[in-house]
């Protein structure tokens, strides 16, 4: 499947660096994922087609009515990192919803309730979601990120729906149990623990709930890993990294192609994986 829009990816950032929050693709060998297999149907190799929402609207320097909080560990090197990024970034990059993530929404979760989106960027996909009536709980440990995701969220007329929250995922987690949990293009150059960051939004879907796992599987040409021998996970790697039990099931599971498009107007045809996965019960 090709997906093509107008707008790149949220993982394409001008400074070439993947947009999200906070997982650490690393070049060359990596340990294999467990073996252990996920119980539940066989995987479903639907196509997904792309919501046709209307883009969101731009106010990049509106001042917000509510300040994200501060939580834990401000010096890390992560968010020294991720938080220089955001300061100089066109504020107007990445605030535009992911089609696959907005088709998968459409299609698996239509009713809306409690989302939680992990590095959650300037808030493309959470301020989408609160415009469809979801209320989401946007995390990302850039303050600067997280300002501009309630500035985008007042500008749009749904702050009464997006709660910000600052999170180092490494360290510490937002409480209670969501609907909808998401990680879009979750990669970092900083190394930090990304099979139990996802274990742990597994384990705070809510029974009927839907974790969305959207990951790069190859490189785009402006990557800043484009010159590096990377090797990257299969939707199964991913699935299995999860150690869900037998109360999932497997929605979707796929590796799809899609037009690419870079900070400089360029496209490349690359491969994601998708992975979406309903918990049943606890």
């Amino acid at each position: 499947m090709v997906v093509t829009g107008d707008r790149p990816s949220r993982a394409s950032v001008p400074t070439s660096i993947p947009r999200g929050c906070r997982i650490a693709l690393t070049a060359g060998p990596t340990r294999p994922a467990p073996t252990r297999p996920l119980p539940g149907p066989a995987s479903r190799r639907t196509a997904v087609s792309p919501a046709h929402q209307e883009p969101l609207r731009h106010h990049p320097r509106v001042t917000p009515r509510r300040k994200a909080p501060a939580v834990n560990n401000d010096s890390t090197d992560s968010a020294a990192f991720w938080e220089n990024h955001y300061q100089g970034l066109d504020t107007q990059w990445g605030t535009t919803p992911n089609k696959i993530l907005a088709a998968l929404v459409t299609e698996l979760a239509p009713n809306p309730g409690t989302a939680l989106d992990l590095g959650c960027g300037h808030g493309g996909d959470a301020l989408w979601l609160a415009q469809q009536g979801w209320q989401v709980t946007a995390v990302d440990v850039s303050p600067t990120a997280l300002e501009r995701v309630a500035a985008g969220a007042d500008a749009a007329d749904v702050a009464d729906r997006v709660h910000p929250q600052r999170h180092d995922l490494a360290e510490s987690f937002p409480d209670g149990s969501f609907d909808l949990v998401s990680a879009t293009y979750f990669h970092t150059p900083i190394e930090i623990p990304r099979a139990e960051v996802l274990h742990r939004a597994a384990q705070a879907v809510a029974p009927g709930g839907l974790l969305i796992v959207i990951e790069h599987a190859s490189l785009a040409p402006w990557s800043w890993q484009a010159d590096q021998d990377v090797r990257f996970p299969t939707p199964e790697d991913t699935l299995n990294s999860l150690q869900l039990s037998d109360s999932w099931r497997i929605e979707q599971s796929h590796a799809p192609q899609r037009t690419a498009t870079g900070p400089a107007g360029q496209t490349a045809t690359v491969t994601d994986n998708v992975i979406a996965v309903r918990r049943t019960h606890h």
